[in-house]
C-alpha cells in the first residue's frame, strides 16, 4: 500500500514538473504585453481558464501513468512509460518556444510532435489499462484544440 502511494506521488511529482518547467515563461501571461498585444480568435479562451485546465490535465496525466506502473510495473510497461515520459518534455518545451522565445511557427511545429506523443502514448497505455488510456483522452482533445488556437494565433500574426 505505502509503496503504492508512494508511486504515485512521484508520478504526480513528474507531471507537475513538467507543468512548473513550462508555467516558468508564462507566469504572468495575462499582465504579458506580449501575449496581449497578438491577435487571437475570438473564441481563443479567457487567460484565467488555462490553470484549471491543465491542473486537472496534469492530475488526469499523473494518475494514468501510476495506473499502468501500479497494474504492470516499470520494466514490463517501460515502453509505454517511456513514450509518456518523453511526451511531458516536450510538453513544457512548448511555452518555452511560445512564451519564452515568442516563436509562433515553431511552437506549431511542437504542439504538432506533442499531439503525435500524446497519441502514442494513449495507444501504448491501451495494451495495459483502458483506464490509463480513456484518462489521457481529454488531454489529447485539449492539444488538438490548443494546436488549432496556436496555427490561428501564428497565421494572424505572421510578419
Amino acid at each position: 500500500m505505502l509503496y503504492s502511494i508512494l508511486g504515485l506521488i512521484v508520478s504526480l511529482l513528474l507531471a507537475f514538473a513538467a507543468a512548473y518547467a513550462g508555467a516558468v515563461v508564462s507566469p504572468g501571461i495575462a499582465s504579458s504585453d506580449w501575449y496581449n498585444e497578438l491577435r487571437k480568435p475570438e473564441w481563443n479562451p479567457p487567460t484565467w481558464l488555462f490553470g484549471p485546465v491543465w491542473t486537472a490535465l496534469y492530475a488526469m496525466m499523473a494518475i494514468a501513468a501510476w495506473v499502468v506502473w501500479k497494474q504492470h510495473g516499470f520494466y514490463e510497461a517501460q515502453k509505454a512509460l517511456v513514450i509518456y515520459l518523453i511526451q511531458l518534455v516536450i510538453n513544457a518545451g512548448w511555452s518555452w518556444i511560445f512564451f519564452g522565445w515568442h516563436r509562433l511557427g515553431w511552437a506549431l511545429v511542437e504542439i504538432m510532435l506533442l499531439w503525435l506523443f500524446v497519441f502514442w502514448t494513449i495507444l501504448a497505455f491501451s495494451t495495459y489499462s483502458l483506464v490509463a488510456a480513456w484518462l489521457m483522452v481529454p488531454y489529447l482533445l485539449w492539444v488538438s484544440f490548443a494546436m488549432i488556437l496556436n496555427a490561428s494565433i501564428w497565421r494572424r500574426n505572421r510578419a
